[in-house]
Formats: structure tokens, sequence, C-alpha cells
């Protein structure tokens, strides 16, 4: 099977699910500029569910070959298919992958949705069967690239609720804490509140220890799922 055939049946079954509404839409969700076809997102996931059963036995480096295509398209649809197939090879995964899903984040990811399907899931699974790349994170979170540092934290937002990573979730927080990007802030406060979820406690004297410097929109992430004398405390201030 050829990588061309496979992006040309997902490029006209996109097509052929337009909705000018949700096309129009779609903007709204975002500050930067994005690339829609305009089809809903449960839809896009089918398409892509229903496609990948064609090609789910060949090797994981053909599957990678065709995401490589539809991140390179700049379309925000593809790029959601891009991140669910290289997270439905998960278990197939090995260490050099790293550098794959590196090389996406830093040429083809161009907003916060993109970002996060795919460092959700597939950078997210990769960093809890191979826990010794977490270190590569300290050397995202000081990318120049925005979309970069957003991931060096949302990649730990699972784990994190699971209770992983503990130590390193902090060095990250520590290392973005006053990072001049909302979004990132968004991220490491989202990372923060996940990581909350498994010790409240820890995120709670993290963000105290540190809530004067720390950017309100982080602030308030961290903290939402915290009880509301806790969140009065956070937000007080000095």
């Amino acid at each position: 099977m050829k990588t061309s055939d496979t992006v040309h049946k997902i490029r006209n079954e996109l097509i052929r699910h337009i909705d000018e509404k949700t096309r129009e839409s779609s903007q709204r969700f975002f500050k930067e500029t994005i690339h829609p076809y305009g089809v809903r997102t449960s839809t896009v996931t089918q398409i892509g569910k229903e496609i990948y059963k064609e090609i789910q036995d060949h090797d994981k480096s053909l599957i990678f070959q065709i995401c490589e295509e539809l991140w390179k398209s700049g379309r925000l649809e593809e790029s959601f298919i891009a991140c669910h197939w290289s997270y439905y090879v998960h278990k197939r995964y090995e260490p050099e992958d790293f550098r794959i899903f590196e090389s996406w984040i830093d040429k083809y990811v161009s907003n916060w949705a993109s970002c996060d399907t795919l460092c959700n899931h597939s950078v997210g699974a990769f960093l809890e069967m191979y826990p010794e790349y977490i270190i590569e994170l300290r050397r995202w979170a000081g990318s120049q690239n925005r979309w970069v540092r957003r991931a060096a934290a949302v990649s730990l937002i699972i784990p994190a609720r699971k209770g992983k990573f503990h130590t390193e979730i902090f060095r990250i927080a520590h290392i973005l804490l006053q990072d001049p990007d909302d979004l990132v802030q968004k991220g490491y406060g989202w990372m923060l509140k996940a990581a909350s979820q498994a010790d409240q406690k820890a995120v709670f004297d993290f963000v105290m220890d540190r809530k004067d410097r720390m950017p309100r929109t982080a602030l308030r992430y961290a903290i939402e799922k915290m009880p509301q004398d806790l969140r009065k405390k956070a937000m007080e201030r000095e």
C-alpha cells in the first residue's frame, strides 16, 4: 500500500463530510490562525478509525509515514487523525520514536488542540513505557517554540493523574513558572491540576510557596479541583 493512497482516501472522506457551520465556528476556539476543513470532531475520529482498519497490520514505520504526511498539510483534522494513529500503535513504541514525536511537535504543531491530542496520548504513553526519557522534557521546557514548551507539561497530564513522575512534574512547573505565554501557563497549570488529583497537598504547597511569582492564569488552573477554602487561600496576595 502506498502512503499517498491512504492520505488521498483520508482527504476525500474529510472533504465529503465538510460542514460549513463547523468550519465557520472552529476559529473561535483559537487565538492563532487554524486551517480546518470544517468536519465535526466525532466524524474525524470515526473516519480515522475506519481507514486505520485497512492498514493496522502494516509496519509502524508505514503508519508513521502516513502520519507525517498528514501533519505536513497543516490541516487541523488531518493532525487529529495523525495523533490518533500514532497512539493506536503505542504497544509497538520503541525508544527511537521519541525523536519522531519531538520532530512533529517542533515542525508541525501550530495550535493547542493538536499539541494536546498528540502529547496527552502518544507522548504520555511513550513516557510511561520509557520513563528514562522524562529528563528530555526539561530541555523542551527551555525551547524557543511555545508548543514544545507546552508539550513539556501536557505530556505529563495522564501520568500525573496516576500519581506518576511526581518529582519531574514539579521540576517542569518550576522551569515554566514565569513563562510569558498564556498557553504555556495554562499547560503547566493543567499539569499541576492533574497532579493534585493524586497528591493535593504537594501541589498546594508548591503553589503556596510560589504564588506571588506564579502567573494568575497558571495558578487558577492548578487549584481548580481543590476545595474552596484552599482555592481562596491560594488566590490571596500577601
